[in-house]
């Protein structure tokens, strides 16, 4: 169940931004951008793999931003609410 939450959480959010998709917003091919941190005015940009959607770990993270967030991400990408060095653990995680 978490996992299509995530699919159809990431598919509305991309979907959205991918048609009026900035230069500074896109993201090359198999990957997506993310906005990592607690602070509005710190968020760092950093780009991930798609196939980081099927993680458990990163899963997490996604449902949690849909908790704080919801669907709208002013930053124009997906916005993740937790400290940058946490989501550096998981990636680094889910990288093996």
């Amino acid at each position: 169940m978490a996992l299509v939450r995530g699919f159809m959480a990431a598919k509305k959010i991309l979907g959205g931004s991918v048609a009026g998709a900035r230069k500074e917003t896109s993201a090359p091919k198999g990957f997506l951008a993310v906005y990592v941190g607690v602070s509005q005015k710190k968020k760092q940009r950093h780009l991930v793999p798609v196939s980081y959607l099927n993680q458990p770990l990163f899963q997490d993270l996604l449902i949690k931003a849909e908790e704080e967030f919801g669907f709208n991400h002013p930053m124009g990408g997906l916005t993740i609410p937790c400290p940058e060095d946490t989501f550096l653990t998981v990636t680094s995680q889910i990288q093996g």
